[in-house]
């Protein structure tokens, strides 16, 4: 049977780097996936060209840009292994990349050049990798040594690192299976759920909206009360199911059910101010002036809503231009679900953050170790959840390297 000073389940971003950084620092070390190909994830991520990290991250104050029952959790390990270490990497190997925009980064050429990168990463480690190998069971020994079956037959370790990410987008490969191991050695879950995901509407009320699919533009989403608010500035998509686009993937994650969510539509215009200047001058339909403010497409769906609005701007009453005003900059409506882990980029929740060390990674079981998606820790869109990733494996590979083995 082989040994390995540390088994590492799951080929994706954080295990790869975990399984790289650790190599290279004197550890043997396996990984296994149940897929047949690597980082998938990464490789269909920011349109192929995989947002990596996020400049805007302030490790000092996590929270800001990520979501967790403790979110300091993250603040360790994200303030160990920043957004410029990983660049640092990217710039050793020669990959060109850019800022779109809000501090994100994307490779230039393409996202295989970062799954190439994390390869030659594990190469330069000695890592073998076993794929596909799936594992079927997991035991502890009483000396605290790990025995796996996987389907290349048993191997042995001191240290196994789950980085098997979550639920979300089964077409790749994605499973439950990093949380029935934590389940197996007693720790405990946060529920999962879809984030970063589109939202759906049902029934007759989306009929007025369902024609704008492919309408997009430029909003100001929140969701929440008073104590929870909270909001992003983003371009919105109609789609014929609902509404996506960086805002709603964004608002998606603080979003529950049954709770509205609020949109305003022309974010950088003083509605009642325009409407009003237009009831002056203009002999134009309420439409065609709205269409200055809005896409003429939503300025068109808006005007059907009420004959009131079916009119030329100057016949409009007071009210009824009032009233137009606060529905488009104040859009209340609530999502009846989202597309569901086939459509969510990410998995909020996961493995509970009080059962792990921040500073390691290590869970209460010794020697087991759990990183990157699985944990309850989720990033916003644009690049936070790869940061998430390459901080937590680093924190992790850096203790398994002072571990005695």
């Amino acid at each position: 049977m082989q040994h390995f000073d540390a088994i590492v389940i799951g080929a994706g971003a954080a295990g790869l780097f975990c399984a790289g950084i650790a190599g290279q620092r004197g550890l043997s070390v396996l990984v296994l996936d149940h897929s047949e190909k690597v980082a998938e994830k990464i490789r269909i991520s920011g349109g192929g060209r995989a947002n990596f990290t996020n400049r805007d991250l302030d490790p000092h104050a996590p929270h800001k840009h990520f979501i967790s029952a403790n979110p300091n959790f993250c603040r360790s390990a994200l303030s160990r292994y920043t957004p410029a270490d990983f660049i640092g990497l990217l710039q050793r190997h020669d990959i060109a990349f850019h800022e779109k925009h809000k501090g994100q980064l994307f490779c230039d050429r393409s996202a295989e050049d970062l799954i190439q990168m994390l390869l030659r990463e594990c190469e330069a480690g000695g890592v073998q990798r076993w794929q596909p190998c799936g594992v079927k069971a997991i035991r502890v020994d009483g000396d605290g040594v790990y025995e796996l079956d996987t389907d290349r037959g048993p191997v042995r370790s001191r240290s196994v690192v789950v980085a098997t990410g979550g639920l979300s987008i089964p077409k790749i490969g994605a499973t439950d299976f990093g949380y029935r191991i934590a389940k197996q050695f007693g720790l405990r879950l946060v529920e999962p759920r879809p984030g970063l995901v589109p939202l759906t509407f049902d029934g007759d009320g989306w009929v007025p909206y369902a024609g704008l699919s492919g309408l997009a533009l430029p909003v100001r989403i929140e969701t929440g009360d008073k104590k929870s608010r909270m909001s992003f500035n983003e371009d919105l998509l109609f789609t014929h199911r609902g509404l996506s686009g960086p805002a709603v993937l964004q608002i998606s994650s603080y979003w529950h059910d049954n709770t509205p969510i609020r949109l305003n539509l022309a974010p950088d215009a003083d509605l009642p101010a325009a409407l009003a200047r237009a009831k002056a001058t203009s002999r134009k339909l309420i439409a065609n002036e709205l269409a200055s403010l809005v896409p003429s497409r939503l300025a068109d769906a808006w005007a059907q809503q009420d004959t009131d609005w079916q009119r030329p701007v100057a016949e409009a009453s007071d009210k009824a231009l009032a009233r137009l005003a606060e529905r488009l900059s104040r859009w209340e409506i609530t999502p009846t679900g989202t597309e569901g882990y086939k459509k969510a980029e990410v998995t909020l929740g996961g493995v509970d953050t009080r059962d792990l060390s921040s500073q390691t990674l290590e869970s209460k079981q010794p020697g087991l170790y759990f990183i990157g998606e699985v944990v309850d820790v989720t990033g916003w869109l644009g690049g936070y959840n790869f940061q998430w990733a390459w901080a937590s494996a680093h924190a992790c590979a850096v203790a398994l390297g002072s571990q005695p083995n």
